[in-house]
């Protein structure tokens, strides 16, 4: 296995290299990591070629490359399929950080099944979206293993602001869960809130501009508020298709812990009906071209005589 390549820093493995994964890869190489990655998709992987990593052909050969990898993977069976392939290795002492947002039985699953192979498996999610990511203004919700969490604290923090450990294994995706509602409502707020002002007659930009560095302020309306502005929901940080599946997973939690969420339950109509619109690959500020079609009327119908 490679040693270190720069002083006192881990070679890192990037395993998914989607939205999130290629903005993480390259944030650390520019970090002065030696960064190697996989991804089934071949533009991905030449994507972490330009941005100078080292493209590799499997989760194996990662592996061959790097102790300390980070998991941005898009469901349950593909973290079910890396998780194999690592056991498949034959490496022991890799640590793995789990940045997805998946269930946590999932991820449970598979950090017993790889502990039984001497690797570790933390459970990492990040808050912030795609754009965030290639600005390293992500935070970590980092737990499991205090000691596997200590040892990637130098990488975690080539690629985020802010790391928190929250504790035991799977106290990370339910701290992103609690985050992810708030998103789900700021993000519905922020489009009501400028489409009320737009309506009033104020300009879109200037009520972000001003609203946002005030008591009404949030993230979201930071993030998401110019996407609104400018329409520019194509260039996707936060898939509708995918937030769809955080979504479910807020709604099982809310559920298991018997807790009303009335506001989060008004925003669910709003991201199915984007959906139905043809947001789906759209960025979730595309909820702002739903609201702004319901205030279109509807036609009359002619009465029948």
């Amino acid at each position: 296995m490679t040693t270190t390549a720069h002083a006192n820093r881990p070679i890192v493995g990037v395993i998914g290299l989607g939205i999130m994964g290629s903005a993480m890869a390259a944030n650390l190489v520019k970090a002065g990591f030696e960064v190697f990655g996989y991804d089934p998709v071949a533009a991905s992987r030449q994507r972490l070629k330009k941005a100078g990593g080292h493209a590799c052909k499997s989760v194996g050969e990662v592996a061959q490359h790097a102790t300390h990898l980070l998991l941005s993977l898009p469901s349950e069976a593909a973290l079910d399929q890396v998780c194999a392939e690592l056991m498949a290795t034959g490496l022991k002492g890799l640590i793995a950080a789990e940045t997805s947002t998946l269930p946590e039985v999932c991820k449970q699953r598979n950090k017993t099944a790889l502990a039984q192979h001497r690797i570790t498996l933390l459970d990492c999610p990040l808050s912030g979206t795609g754009a965030q990511a290639l600005t390293r203004d992500l935070a970590v919700y980092a737990s499991g293993n205090a000691k596997a969490i200590r040892a990637m604290h130098a990488v975690f923090a080539g690629f985020a602001r802010a790391r928190y450990d929250v504790g035991d294994f799977g106290n990370g995706m339910r701290m992103k869960l609690v985050a992810n509602l708030l998103v789900a409502i700021h993000n519905v707020s922020s489009a009501e809130a400028i489409l009320m002002g737009a309506r009033a007659g104020l300009d879109p930009a200037t009520i972000v501009k001003v609203v946002a560095d005030g008591a009404g302020g949030s993230r979201m309306l930071q993030v998401r508020g110019p996407m609104m502005v400018d329409r520019s929901w194509e260039d996707a940080t936060m898939k509708v298709s995918t937030w769809q599946k955080d979504m479910a997973l807020i709604q099982a939690l809310l559920q298991a812990t018997d807790t009303p969420a009335p506001l989060f339950a008004a925003t669910q109509p709003i991201y199915n009906a984007a959906m139905a619109m043809g947001h789906g690959m759209n960025d979730t500020a595309s909820v702002y071209d739903v609201l702004e079609r319901l205030t279109q009327k509807a036609p009359r119908t002619k009465k029948r005589k």
